[in-house]
């Protein structure tokens, strides 16, 4: 099985490549190709521009008896794009150009011509001369003094703009160095400006919250040794607290009763009581009459405040004041 991919082909002993007959084409053969314009034309059938870089099926073939320096001449054929007429150009390999030859004017030419022109002359001038030695000076001397007259006419506009314009450049360094100096001071100065109105500003803060703190009211304190109720008196301790002693359990749910003095606002000493009614029963023993009218006097209080009494005996019986009442009353018997 041969390979698909096949380098070298096989050439029999007798090949003879003379022998292989050849194609013949006509030497005037079209070819199709794409191309550009190569220039801006108008039609001259129907006056339509065809501008630059517009892109045509053009049809080839090269110029017989035609060449520039064994190089060949090409010719295109393309189609107007609204009236289909023929326009035909070709290559000009001596000018590196195209040539209009058919069917439309080439567009902006002007430059070209002038071109054009200036070696016409100067292709004229030039034969003159080789023949002419005479008009080889003549030519001279009018170039010479063509150019002397340029160069005094260069002369006269350097003189008239320094008139006109008379710049001193070391001025004008001066001047804009000055400008910057200026401009790099004014600038510190607003930034010092700007600092000084920033620290005012904060310092004025400042004396505003002071003076806010100093009017606003003392808030009083709250007192811890204020006394919420006349028992609290009984829990207060008149050490300070460093030296404050070790308390008891009965002496914290109680009260320390060591002192007398607390108690002598709140608890009033039977003692007193006994010998005021002592010496009440003594008038009472004087007097007979009066004697009676307390005896009514009482039936009817007593008879009017039993329910207070018993309910006032009970409070006091329940409530701490008559247990201080009945200690004092057995610290004093002691006493006595």
């Amino acid at each position: 099985m041969s390979e698909r991919k096949v380098l070298n082909k096989y050439y029999p002993p007798d090949f003879d490549p003379a022998k292989i007959p050849k194609l013949k084409l006509p030497k005037d053969r079209q070819y199709v190709v794409r191309l550009m314009a190569p220039f801006n034309m108008r039609c001259k059938t129907c006056g339509e521009y065809i501008y630059k870089g517009k892109k045509f099926n053009a049809r080839k073939e090269t110029v017989q008896n035609e060449s520039y320096l064994g190089l060949p001449i090409f010719r295109f054929y393309i189609k107007c794009t609204r009236c289909l007429a023929e326009i035909t150009f070709k290559t000009d390999p001596e000018n590196t150009d195209y040539t209009m030859e058919h069917g439309a004017t080439r567009n902006f030419q002007a430059e070209k011509l002038l071109e054009e022109e200036e070696k016409r002359m100067q292709k004229e001038r030039e034969e003159e001369e080789l023949n002419n030695p005479m008009k080889v000076l003549e030519n001279r001397t009018k170039d010479s003094k063509l150019e002397m007259e340029v160069l005094e006419n260069l002369q006269e506009l350097k003189e008239l703009n320094q008139r006109q314009a008379n710049v001193d450049f070391e001025a004008m360094l001066k001047q804009y160095k000055e400008l910057e100096e200026e401009q790099r001071r004014r600038e510190q100065e607003e930034d010092e400006q700007e600092m000084k109105a920033m620290l005012e500003q904060a310092q004025n803060r400042r004396l505003l919250e002071d003076s806010d703190s100093d009017e606003e009211p003392t808030k009083p304190r709250p007192n811890p040794t204020a006394q919420s109720k006349p028992t609290d008196i009984l829990q207060e301790d008149p050490q300070p607290q460093s030296k404050k002693p070790r308390m008891e359990s009965w002496e914290r749910s109680v009260g320390k009763l060591s002192t007398k003095a607390q108690l002598a606002g709140l608890v009033a000493r039977r003692k007193e009581k006994e010998k005021e009614k002592e010496k009440e029963k003594e008038k009472e023993k004087a007097d007979p009459a009066l004697e009676n009218r307390m005896e009514t006097r009482g039936t009817t209080a007593s008879t009017g405040s039993l329910p207070a009494a018993a309910a006032a005996a009970a409070a006091a019986a329940t409530s701490s004041l008559g247990l201080l009442g009945a200690y004092s009353d057995s610290e004093d018997s002691a006493s006595d």
